[in-house]
């Protein structure tokens, strides 16, 4: 179980490489004011949801990390090592077995009883990627942003760095809201 959940935790790196298999949805406190958000930091130790499935798969871990820090920067905000900045980032990831029912046809009703048409069963992993974003004075979350969609294989490490970036990108395309 080990191996096969590890194997679908690498491949949450391809998660969404469309725009037709990725759902995105945000929420955020209306009442928060974003504007004052300049700095962040990662959420570290005890912030962390250790059943993360970003947890234990360190190299897909700092492919969604990069993401996250070149679209932020690029929206202006500035990543602390040290001090106290005006958010946390976290990241958690989650892999679902799904199962797909398919009926092509109709049964018909002839002399002989019924007859007709077909069912394909097949099954795929669905990942789902959130973005959290904690005000660090309150402790709360103050915004969350999930894309949801069937993971494909990936063979080569650049494309699960593109697949990630998009999905990031898609993630946080509303942040901070706008008034």
């Amino acid at each position: 179980m080990k191996f096969r959940e590890l194997s679908a935790i690498g491949l949450l790196g391809v998660l969404l490489a469309s725009c037709s298999s990725i759902n995105i949805s945000t929420d955020y406190d209306p009442g928060r004011d974003f504007s004052s958000y300049k700095t962040y930091r990662w959420a570290k130790g005890k912030e962390r949801n250790p059943r993360n499935a970003l947890t234990r798969n360190t190299l897909l871990d700092r492919r969604v990390r990069f993401a996250v820090d070149k679209s932020l920067q690029s929206k202006g905000f500035r990543k602390l090592e040290n001090g106290e900045p005006d958010f946390i980032v976290l990241v958690q990831a989650a892999m679902t077995e799904k199962m797909q029912i398919y009926q092509q046809g109709g049964w018909y009703h002839g002399w002989g009883g019924p007859y007709g048409g077909y069912t394909t069963v097949s099954t795929y992993t669905e990942g789902t990627l959130v973005v959290d974003i904690v005000d660090r004075a309150e402790k709360a979350l103050s915004w969350r942003g999930t894309a949801t969609g069937a993971v494909r294989p990936q063979s080569d490490p650049e494309s699960v760095q593109e697949d990630i970036e998009y999905a990031i990108e898609e993630i946080l395309h509303d942040f901070p809201p706008r008034r």
